[in-house]
């Protein structure tokens, strides 16, 4: 990738520098050339695409489609793509319904495989999957600076979709806790042990419901959709992972924060650090 995303220091104090900087960072990310003639190639041929056979023979179009719902690492396993995309999820016994993962489910819905193979992606949908391509990209390269903040990110994103979903109390928290990032925000948030993720999954799913009623009054998935309560999540667990890690010279971003200390100014850094991106 021609740029890397900039995190000059861990813990809060990076998240509240990314989310400063994340429009610019994401606008600089998104020229990189590999995801520039990514996203090119996918708008200009998505809508020659007419069967599931299209698709699969495509390996370029299928990098940006899976890499849209953070599917990027399953590239090489076309035949398991093909499984879940030509059983589709309107039948509770399909490949994808059974897999539970939320990933591969909305893949399956947006590339809807008729039953004679046929497949059909509007002009509207292709927009939406090649913004989710750059987005999905861009928190990967961010994970490779800090994997806290991809993880935030992520969760962001995610738990504001899925509050919105109107779901009930159990599915809910059930496809929270099949997502990576969004389990393992709440459970920083909720200040739950490693040993939380043996327990029995109806036992799981109480607590999480029991802590969200504790800290943000409210017992589905719902009290998500206040910006507010998904921000005080982000910081509960940046905050837990910064006291458990601890700064010190050898954590990312430990040179930026002296800088940041010696009055050079977040302004000024993020200045120089954009122009040398």
């Amino acid at each position: 990738m021609a740029f890397s995303p900039i995190i000059p220091v861990s813990g809060l104090a990076g998240w509240n520098y990314l989310k400063t900087t994340l429009d610019s960072q994401s606008e600089i990310f998104n020229r990189s050339p590999e995801i520039q003639r990514d996203v090119d190639y996918f708008t200009e041929n998505i809508g020659n695409v007419e069967t599931l056979d299209d698709l699969m023979s495509d390996r370029q179009l299928l990098r940006v489609a899976l890499g849209a719902f953070g599917l990027s690492d399953e590239i090489n396993k076309g035949a398991f793509v093909r499984k879940v995309l030509e059983e589709g999820t309107a039948d509770s016994s399909s490949f994808a319904v059974r897999l539970n993962n939320s990933d591969y489910l909305d893949m399956a819905n947006m590339f809807a495989v008729g039953d004679d193979g046929q497949l059909s992606i509007s002009a509207d949908q292709a927009a939406e999957i090649t913004r989710g391509y750059q987005d999905e990209a861009f928190e990967v390269e961010l994970g490779e600076v800090d994997n806290s903040m991809r993880l935030a990110l992520n969760f962001t994103r995610e738990i504001e979709e899925l509050a919105n979903d109107g779901l009930s109390e159990n599915a809910g928290w059930f496809k929270a806790m099949a997502s990576v990032p969004m389990r393992t925000v709440l459970e920083g948030a909720f200040n739950l042990p490693e040993s939380f993720s043996a327990l029995d999954v109806d036992r799981q799913k109480d607590i999480l419901s029991d802590k969200a009623n504790d800290l943000f009054g409210g017992k589905t998935i719902d009290v998500f959709k206040d910006p507010e309560v998904i921000e005080t999540a982000v910081s509960r667990y940046l905050l837990r992972e910064q006291i458990e890690s601890g700064p010190s010279a050898l954590t990312p971003g430990f040179a930026a924060l002296s800088l940041l200390g010696g009055g050079l100014g977040s302004a000024g850094i993020t200045n120089l650090l954009l122009s040398n991106a």
